[in-house]
């Protein structure tokens, strides 16, 4: 939690913003292997992070796909916004924001919060192991893929 202070003098926890990128490439996912030493260490998970005081989602999510994997993308749609308090694993209280990347080259390499970053195919995902409730992100955006749902997913 955020503890702020209003200029009314009032004080109020607030949520952390996050974003995920869900980037596809002929029938594959990137994502990324998260480094030892950060929460979730060492499990697959989407490319994102935290958004930055004065930037937009659409400039936070790219962003955050460039440092922890090196690939320039384009923002498709919003897929998903999970708003619930009790998402799991989690050491603080996140709002996160889902978006589809389209990828458009690769320009850099990942930062130290990456220990590897791969293209995995979307039937192998499944069976991955993935970090905080990264697999349900994945399931939003299959579903939407498929047609069975509409984006942008609000739980």
């Amino acid at each position: 939690m955020i503890t702020c202070a209003f200029e009314s003098g009032h004080r109020a926890a607030l949520r952390h913003v996050v974003l995920h990128a869900v980037v596809e490439r002929n029938g594959e996912l990137l994502l990324v292997k998260r480094a030892p030493h950060l929460l979730e260490g060492g499990k697959w998970g989407l490319p994102g992070g935290f958004l930055d005081r004065d930037e937009t989602l659409a400039e936070g999510v790219l962003r955050e796909l460039r440092e922890e994997t090196g690939w320039e993308g384009r923002v498709v749609t919003m897929l998903r916004i999970n708003s619930r308090p009790d998402r799991p694993r989690e050491d603080r209280q996140n709002v996160a924001f889902d978006f589809v990347i389209e990828p458009l080259r690769k320009t850099g390499e990942p930062d130290a919060e990456s220990s590897d970053v791969q293209w995995i195919p979307l039937a192998r995902v499944a069976s991955l192991d993935l970090a905080f409730d990264h697999a349900e992100s994945v399931r939003s955006y299959l579903d939407v893929r498929r047609g069975l749902v509409a984006a942008p997913v609000v739980i």
